[in-house]
């Protein structure tokens, strides 16, 4: 039978997930593991991804506080429900595109992804990161916190690829910052953006 209603295509996408998952997930984390598999059909993030002890209920009580959330591509924040963050409160940046990140990049060497970080420690507002694509952005956020600049409300680490991955990751769940992380090679904008919507549609629906 073919489901056209798209509230019930999610559905029953959902009770799939369930029904086919191998792995024991812990309840509170369970609401985004389920997401990122919806968004992925990958089940290896059953396994993949790491939690900090009780970061989706600190998560969740930021995100009702109306804090910002940062992202390090416009790919990401375009994945991010904007009606859902608004109905919350909360501001969607992403500067990488940004000509002053451009400028600073050039002129130090560095990319831009560590540019933007740095841009959006000033923010001086509660600030949820969330990086799928630049390891280097995860790495510079390590810095940024181990100076003392920035105390992030949590730090969603899925960037994707091959050099820089797991130490940039590694980096990220031994800063002593809450973190959701997709250990290995995997993640993505669009998983980045499934964590975020579905911490968010635990709080809305």
């Amino acid at each position: 039978m073919i489901i056209n209603d798209p509230n019930a295509i999610e559905a029953r996408s959902m009770e799939i997930i369930e029904s086919e998952l191998t792995v024991d997930i812990p309840e509170e984390n369970k609401a985004v593991v389920k997401r990122v598999i919806h968004c992925t059909a990958d089940f290896d993030y059953a396994e993949n991804l790491a939690f900090s002890d009780g970061v989706c209920a600190i998560a969740i009580e930021a995100l009702k506080s109306g804090c910002d959330i940062v992202t390090d591509t416009n790919m990401a924040k375009s994945g991010i429900s904007k009606t859902v963050a608004a109905k919350l409160g909360c501001e969607i940046h992403c500067f990488m595109s940004d000509p002053d990140v451009a400028e600073i990049a050039k002129e130090r060497g560095c990319t831009r992804a560590v540019a933007s970080m740095e841009k959006a420690a000033k923010l001086g507002k509660p600030v949820i990161f969330v990086v799928g694509n630049a390891p280097t952005a995860l790495l510079a956020l390590r810095e940024l916190i181990d100076a003392g600049t920035v105390k992030p409300e949590l730090v969603i680490g899925v960037p994707v690829g091959f050099v820089n991955i797991l130490e940039a990751k590694d980096a990220i769940m031994e800063s002593g910052v809450h973190y959701i992380v997709a250990r290995g090679r995997k993640g993505g904008s669009n998983v980045a953006a499934a964590i975020v919507n579905a911490l968010m549609y635990q709080i809305t629906r």
